[in-house]
């Protein structure tokens, strides 16, 4: 392992105070933010070479497991697609499983549940939204979330904001529009529904679509657990990319509001303010990665943040009280942009859109980060994210195609010439320090803790420690698998703990006694 361009950083004494609970780790992020940072310093860049595995609690079920576990009381709870499960979160023996029959869908992972009291709630790839009791798993009730035969599917892990479940929709190149969904979490009645894209003309955002026609099959799927402000009561999601995905011909225009961040109601599910990532996308990159919340200060002055490093490779940084936009710097070296609008929304050059006889563009269609997410910490000042440095050759089939059904066309070959963790200043965009992969491949999500240490997983299937502050490499620990979620922490009895996934294990780390 690598670590190239060092540079030093300060500690930011700016941030103001917005820590997780302690000892655990209630929420798919730790908290609403999206920050996923760890007060929690027994594990620090000093101690961690004693760090050994606790246990480890292997599921069985094929693929990784993509879910983050949710600890509360001592217990884990986390998810595979069509499963959940409880786990003694000191010792890894299960507490209780429940596998469920489902008729269909994508299964290619699921994210994880969301807790409230008593009760959890989660998605089934066949559209099904589920209450259980944490107790024992036994059934509440269940809700049908969207429709399996318009290939919409379950994976997003569900939110709870205030007195409702927040539960969002998946689906791979499918011509529907994505949407959210607000539920009580008492009876599982719909509470309010969002649409990403219009459905009729003279809706906001109707004028970037050349026809009500071209809006309905627009896409837009809400993959991303949202975050949310209680101060403003506003629900931040991210939305996917538009349909067609790769044939744009019938499609002119931005796309709004696909491959956006979205300010919402939490009472009503109204729009209270956008800004679009990846306008009139066409290299099916969407935007649905973690909104982080940052409260810091610009130019002197206190500010409410948001933090987004899009997939496109590009961040921005925005005003989350009203989607202004205040940073719009490059964090991977694209080239899909000829220049960067007045308001901070990169303009796609034609040139690097779909040709006949391709177009070589970067970053490729796996994007310079994807869902894994990233973390912001407050010791540092910093935002950690997985990067790609990667190349696609995006082909389109028939530029004439009036109204094509699918891709319309395709990316082929290209290269990944690297894999690494970027520092980001969160003020400016500048890269502070970028830890270089030795080797190309998946990327894992990350944690930081205020033990200046920064978690995430290599293309070893190693799980590693860096210097939060300068990138350096601390520790590592061999898995049987790539790490397939993003770790967490928490503290029992006096001990603090690192979970992860990597395949269909869940492994737990802690301080050698």
């Amino acid at each position: 392992m690598k670590r190239i361009a060092i540079l030093p950083v300060l500690a930011l004494a700016a941030i103001l105070p917005a820590q997780p609970p302690t000892t655990s780790w209630p929420t798919y992020h730790g908290d609403n933010t999206g920050r996923r940072f760890s007060p929690l310093t027994q594990i620090n860049d000093k101690t961690v070479g004693a760090l050994a595995p606790a246990w480890n609690f292997r599921t069985g079920v094929p693929g990784g497991l993509k879910s983050t576990p949710l600890m509360i009381d001592g217990t884990l709870y986390f998810t595979a697609p069509d499963h959940v499960w409880a786990v003694d979160a000191r010792t890894g023996k299960q507490i209780w499983h429940k596998a469920f029959e489902t008729k269909g869908g994508w299964h290619i992972g699921n994210r994880g549940t969301a807790i409230s009291g008593n009760w959890m709630f989660f998605l089934t790839p066949d559209c099904q939204i589920i209450s259980l009791n944490i107790k024992d798993g036994s059934e509440r009730w269940h809700k049908q979330n969207c429709d399996l035969d318009q290939f919409y599917y379950g994976s997003m892990a569900p939110m709870i904001v205030k007195n409702k479940v927040i539960a969002g929709v998946s689906g791979d190149d499918l011509d529907r529009p994505g949407y959210l969904t607000a539920y009580d979490p008492e009876t599982g009645d719909q509470k309010w529904r969002w649409s990403v894209v219009p459905l009729k003309k003279g809706d906001p955002g109707s004028e970037t679509w050349p026809n009500e026609e071209a809006m309905r099959h627009g896409g837009g799927m809400t993959w991303q657990m949202p975050t949310y402000d209680p101060d403003l009561n506003l629900i931040y999601i991210t939305t996917g990319n538009p349909q067609p995905v790769i044939a744009h011909a019938n499609r002119k225009g931005d796309n709004l509001f696909t491959g956006c961040v979205v300010a919402l109601n939490a009472d009503t599910g109204k729009m209270v303010w956008y800004f679009q990532a990846s306008p009139h996308d066409t290299h099916d990159w969407d935007s649905t990665q973690v909104p982080v919340l940052i409260d810091g200060e610009i130019d002197g002055h206190p500010r409410k943040l948001l933090a987004l490093a899009a997939r496109n490779g590009y961040y921005f940084l925005l005003d989350r009280t009203n989607g202004k936009n205040i940073v719009t710097a490059p964090y991977a070296k694209p080239n899909w942009a000829k220049s960067i609008r007045p308001n901070g929304t990169p303009e796609p050059d034609p040139a690097k859109m779909p040709q006949v006889d391709g177009a070589l563009v970067t970053p490729n269609q796996g994007g310079a980060t994807n869902w894994p997410p990233p973390t912001f910490s407050l010791q540092t000042g910093l935002f950690y994210v997985g990067t790609a440095r990667a190349f696609s050759v995006y082909y389109i089939f028939d530029p004439d195609l009036a109204n094509p059904q699918g891709w319309g066309g395709t990316d082929r070959g290209g290269a990944t010439l690297s894999t690494s963790v970027e520092a980001i200043d969160y003020k400016t965009g500048k890269i502070r320090w970028s830890h270089k992969w030795e080797t190309s491949g998946g990327r894992s999500g990350l944690m930081s803790t205020a033990g200046n240490l920064v978690f995430t997983g290599d293309n070893g299937s190693n799980l590693v420690a860096l210097n939060a502050t300068t990138g350096d490499p601390l520790w590592h620990s061999k898995l049987t698998a790539p790490v397939s979620n993003g770790p967490i922490s928490y503290e029992l009895d006096g001990q603090q703990y690192v979970v992860v996934g990597a395949g269909d294990t869940l492994w737990s780390f802690a301080m050698k006694k």
